[in-house]
């Protein structure tokens, strides 16, 4: 019974109905297969669609970027639905380099500059006054994420944690530091300028950065977070340039915030300078030096938290709603390097931070902060008191500090990552 061992019309339809039902099982999941990928390219595109805004014009910067000029009210921000009926601030009330803001501080796109250090794209064009520099998201951009829902975020537990008293933890994700902090006091914002570099990055799940935080709350699901500075991230952008970047989050890495524009939170007013693009030039190794400025502060009357680039680029502002800490003060500053160390072949990460030299080395070898400073409850800069350093392991990549009457309070911070004492 049941056997073919026979042959017969019995065994050849027994044996037609297992081809074809293997058949069909091949097929429904073939079809299964395409489904599932034709289901994320509609989320790709849906997602696509929300970032990249209608542009009144597209530039071509030689790296490969589109920047779409976007208008200014069609920006992210506004697909927030507690921003529907905002009214872009175009300047802040107050500014901490002088009490009452200067409104040649604001960009209008007609100045010349003096700056020595801008973003590529601008060698091909500008955008048109009223509209925003956008970088624009590709379909390749998102794909590289884990997830179309975490495409512009940073994992947990990303940051610095200079007092935790379980190493281990900060370690479990992989990210390293080399960081100058200040706690104990109510701070209202931070300036630095930063040495620019171009760090290799060993893996392409890799990233090197050098920023400000800006911290409230505690170190658990609640941290409140603003980070500005220069970061080269294969994933997140597909090359190794060194990119501006900026970042945001109120429940510490989990459901909020991103990286630039990547979602709704920071307004943009400034028709020059677009979040994620490449900056040009970067320093070389006993070659010429570059640097930038990065100032972000809270506006006493409006709340907002403001950022600037250089001297003459006021960028936007987050909206004080967007956090729970921050919309009073932030609670401890942190300046500095991070990279993230996946192991790659269980050996720590050659991905270089700062320069990819230790900060003995000193300047024009290693990469440096210069003039960091707090902006205190009065609105004013001033240098900050008690500067403490960490690092996860020195022997990978330090930080030292110093003073001096050019540089102020200043660091230099960094290394080559795997080396013979960091194996």
């Amino acid at each position: 019974m049941g056997s073919c061992g026979g042959g017969g019309a019995h065994c050849s339809r027994s044996r037609v109905l297992v081809v074809l039902f293997c058949l069909w099982g091949l097929i429904s999941l073939s079809c299964a297969a395409r489904l599932s990928v034709s289901r994320q390219k509609l989320e790709v595109q849906k997602h696509l669609n929300r970032l990249n805004k209608p542009a009144v014009k597209s530039i071509e910067s030689p790296d490969g970027d589109i920047i779409d000029c976007v208008h200014m009210s069609h920006q992210p921000a506004f697909d927030h639905p507690y921003l529907k009926d905002h009214k872009i601030q175009m300047r802040p009330s107050y500014h901490p380099e002088g009490r009452v803001f200067d409104d040649s501080k604001v960009s209008t796109g007609s100045k010349q500059r003096t700056n020595s250090i801008t973003q590529l794209w601008h060698v091909n064009d500008k955008c048109p006054e009223g509209t925003i520099p956008i970088r624009r998201t590709k379909e390749e951009d998102v794909l590289r994420a884990s997830s179309v829902k975490r495409y512009g975020r940073k994992k947990h537990r990303a940051i610095p944690q200079p007092r935790s008293a379980d190493p281990d933890l900060i370690n479990e994700s992989g990210h390293q530091h080399a960081i100058a902090y200040v706690e104990g006091d109510k701070y209202f914002g931070a300036k630095a300028t930063i040495n620019v570099w171009e760090p290799k990055i060993q893996q392409a799940n890799e990233f090197s950065l050098s920023q400000l935080w800006i911290l409230g709350g505690s170190f658990g699901q609640d941290l409140n977070s603003i980070e500005a500075g220069w970061q080269v991230s294969p994933d997140l952008y597909g090359d190794n340039n060194t990119r501006l970047f900026t970042y945001w989050t109120s429940d510490a890495y989990q459901a909020t915030g991103c990286y630039n524009l990547l979602c709704s939170g920071f307004i943009q007013i400034n028709s020059e300078i677009a979040m994620g693009a490449s900056i040009s030039p970067v320093s070389g190794f006993r070659n010429s030096q570059y640097d930038i400025s990065i100032l972000v502060w809270k506006d006493p009357n409006e709340g907002h938290w403001w950022m600037q680039f250089g001297n003459d680029y006021v960028l936007g502002y987050w909206p004080s709603f967007l956090f729970s800490y921050l919309a009073d003060s932030a609670s401890m500053i942190e300046w500095g390097g991070e990279v993230v160390n996946s192991e790659p072949d269980g050996r720590h990460t050659s991905t270089q931070m700062g320069s990819g030299r230790f900060p003995e080395e000193g300047f024009g070898k290693a990469s440096y902060f210069r003039n960091i400073q707090v902006v205190d409850s009065s609105n004013n800069l001033k240098a900050p008191k008690g500067i403490g350093t960490f690092t996860e392991k020195s022997n990978c990549y330090d930080v030292q500090t110093g003073n001096n009457g050019d540089w102020g309070r200043y660091f230099y911070y960094g290394g080559p990552g795997r080396n013979e004492n960091c194996p």
